[in-house]
C-alpha cells in the first residue's frame, strides 16, 4: 500500500474510532465516519467492505492501545498492580474513546465484533496474569479477575459519567 493510501486508512480508523465512541455501533453510519474524515463515504469502502470490518478494525486498534500500555508497565512486585493501575488511568485520559470502545464492543451482538470482543478481552487478561505471575503475585489468577472487573466498572462508570458506580 502507499504511503498515502496508508495515511487515509490511518485517518478512517482514528475517525471511526472517534465517531464509534460518541455514538456507538448501531448509530454510526459510514456517512458520519467519512465526513468527520473528510473524504467521500465511497473511499471507506476501498479499505473497509463493510461498517463491520471498520469497527472490528477501529475495536482491534483500541485493544491493541490497551495491550501496549500493560506491557511497556515496568515496576517492582509490591508496584505492579498500582503501576498497571496508573497507566491505565493515563491511556483513558490521552485515549478516551479506547474506554468507551470496550464498553461498546461489550454490548454489540454481531458475531465478529463478539468475537474480536472476546479476543481483546482473552488478550488483555493473559497479559495481566503474565505481568502477575512475572511480578510473583500470590493468587494471581484471583488478582486478575479482581483487576479486570474493577477495570471493567471503571470502563462503564466512565462511559455513563457516573462516577458513584466507583467507590475509591
Amino acid at each position: 500500500m502507499t504511503q498515502r493510501k496508508e495515511n487515509r486508512k490511518e485517518e478512517i480508523l482514528e475517525a471511526g474510532l472517534g465517531v464509534f465512541a460518541e455514538k456507538g455501533y448501531y448509530n454510526t453510519t459510514t456517512a458520519l465516519i467519512a465526513e468527520k474524515a473528510g473524504i467521500s463515504q465511497p473511499y471507506i469502502f476501498r479499505f473497509f467492505k463493510t461498517k463491520e470490518e471498520l469497527f472490528v478494525a477501529v475495536l482491534n486498534r483500541a485493544f491493541e492501545r490497551i495491550l501496549q500500555t500493560f506491557k511497556n508497565v515496568e515496576s517492582s512486585s509490591d508496584q505492579i498492580v498500582t503501576k498497571m493501575i496508573e497507566a491505565y488511568e493515563e491511556l483513558s485520559v490521552s485515549h478516551p474513546n479506547e474506554i468507551a470502545l470496550q464498553v461498546i464492543g461489550l454490548s454489540v451482538t454481531e458475531e465478529a465484533i463478539r468475537d474480536c470482543t472476546k479476543m481483546g478481552l482473552s488478550r488483555i487478561r493473559s497479559c495481566t496474569l503474565e505481568k502477575l505471575q512475572s511480578a510473583n503475585i500470590p493468587n494471581a489468577e484471583r488478582e486478575v479477575t479482581t483487576f479486570l472487573a474493577r477495570g471493567i466498572l471503571c470502563n462503564i462508570s466512565y462511559y455513563l459519567n457516573l462516577p458513584e458506580l466507583i467507590n475509591d
